[in-house]
């Protein structure tokens, strides 16, 4: 009898219901992707009405958006973990200030006494030592919070004030530059990216692991008795993806290096410039692919691992979770640590687009980093929110940025802008919820 109802309620589903369900696609993503969509269309036609030019659906403004997007949506995918577990962290873009201060102040000060300029482990050991720092930072913080009993909001709201104010005292207010060569390639830049053949590599990767993890959802079903998708839907899903993935390679590889900078690599390398002057694809820039990395590792420590299962628990009921045995406290505390470590992560990315540290890097990022993650989905009621979604939320947020700049509108209406989009996520993300019981 329940198999004829549900033959006859499918029979009764729209062809739109259907497809969703057949395909399993989060509608809430679709949603996001289409608000991205309409913000990247609209800012180009207005381009296109006051200038009689669009520029931003051009291969120049995606691949730098891309790139600018790449600091924030690092950091989202910490801040994620921190709000499902029903807490909050406003010091991660004082961390990332102060991070860039002291890896700035080892390149150019420290190290170059102990290995000399332009050493090979330079840039590594700087790098090492923002993260770490980063790490211990946010360390610090999850004890407070989970042994000193002090609330979220005032550590890290306390956090955002010290760790700006020790950055200017470490840096004397003082901007510090140039960074290591190699360390500043990490910010991107025609130098900082993959070119056209590493993004092909890199693509034709993405797409063979598209196509695995179909194939292996297939089989992990079967093994455990769930139900299967139709053939149809393996085949449209994996043809979007890699299409996807193919589409990305292909704008990355449309935006070439600036003729300057192909004049002067051709002389050092002694290439002869044709008449028609010389094509070189930027291709990946190194902070997207970092950006790549980090989203499917903590994809996988969020969904595949225990502590990912830990973490969606306290979010879920923190009273239960400690009766059940986990060890809440000492969960924060490593849930803040991975938060600093991103933020380390993030001053390494941001330090190095700018080949300098300053005092104001990440100045209101912490603002940023959170819309970005609660427009991804992630609900400041704890125990909801996806890493993926805070990439996608953290896109949008610059996408909006980035737009408005374009167009001209000052920093007030920007702000005014990014603070309406902020509680229009919240209040949709309420919406959502009541509908969802």
């Amino acid at each position: 009898m329940t198999q004829t109802n549900t033959q006859t309620s499918h029979a009764e589903e729209g062809a739109i219901a259907r497809f969703f369900r057949a395909t399993e696609i989060d509608t809430r993503l679709l949603g996001m992707v289409a608000a991205l969509l309409l913000i990247w269309i609209g800012f180009h036609l207005y381009g296109e009405l006051v200038n009689g030019r669009g520029a931003f659906l051009t291969p120049r403004n995606l691949w730098n958006l891309s790139v600018q997007t790449a600091s924030i949506g690092i950091m989202a995918t910490g801040m994620v973990l921190v709000i499902v577990t029903r807490n909050i962290d406003l010091s991660v873009g004082s961390i990332l200030g102060f991070c860039a201060i002291v890896m700035g102040v080892m390149q150019v000060y420290v190290l170059p006494k102990y290995l000399g300029l332009g050493h090979p482990m330079l840039w590594v050991l700087a790098a090492l030592c923002g993260v770490t720092i980063g790490a211990a930072i946010g360390a610090f913080h999850g004890f407070l919070i989970a042994y000193g009993k002090i609330p979220s909001f005032i550590v890290t709201l306390g956090g955002l004030l010290v760790w700006r104010g020790a950055a200017f005292l470490v840096a004397r207010g003082e901007t510090i530059s140039p960074v290591d060569a190699t360390f500043a390639l990490l910010g991107g830049g025609p130098y900082g990216a993959v070119g056209a053949m590493g993004s092909w590599i890199v693509g034709l990767l993405a797409c063979a692991a598209i196509l695995w993890m179909i194939w292996n959802g297939r089989i992990q079903r079967t093994k455990h008795d769930f139900p299967q998708r139709p053939m149809w839907a393996e085949y449209f899903l994996a043809a979007l993806g890699c299409g996807v993935v193919i589409g990305a390679v292909l704008l990355v590889n449309a935006y070439p290096w600036p003729v300057g900078i192909v004049k002067t690599y051709a002389e050092a390398s002694g290439i002869e410039v044709p008449e028609g002057g010389l094509f070189i694809s930027h291709g990946f820039a190194i902070p997207v692919l970092i950006l790549i990395g980090v989203g499917i590792l903590m994809t996988i420590l969020s969904t595949r691992t225990r502590f990912g299962r830990y973490v969606y628990a306290i979010g879920g009921n923190p009273d239960a979770a400690e009766l059940s045995g986990i060890n809440t406290r000492w969960m924060l505390v490593k849930i803040y640590a991975l938060m600093g470590f991103l933020a380390g992560l993030s001053a390494v990315v941001a330090s190095a687009r700018l080949n300098s540290a300053t005092n104001a890097l990440g100045t209101l990022d912490e603002l940023y980093v959170i819309a970005a993650a609660v427009i991804g989905g992630t609900s400041l009621a704890g125990g909801v929110g996806t890493i993926y979604g805070a990439i996608l939320g953290a896109l949008v947020m610059q996408s909006l940025q980035s737009g408005m700049v374009l167009i001209g509108f000052d920093a007030a209406i920007q702000q005014i802008v990014v603070g309406s989009v902020l509680v229009l996520a919240v209040f949709l993300d309420i919406i959502y919820r009541r509908r969802a019981k």
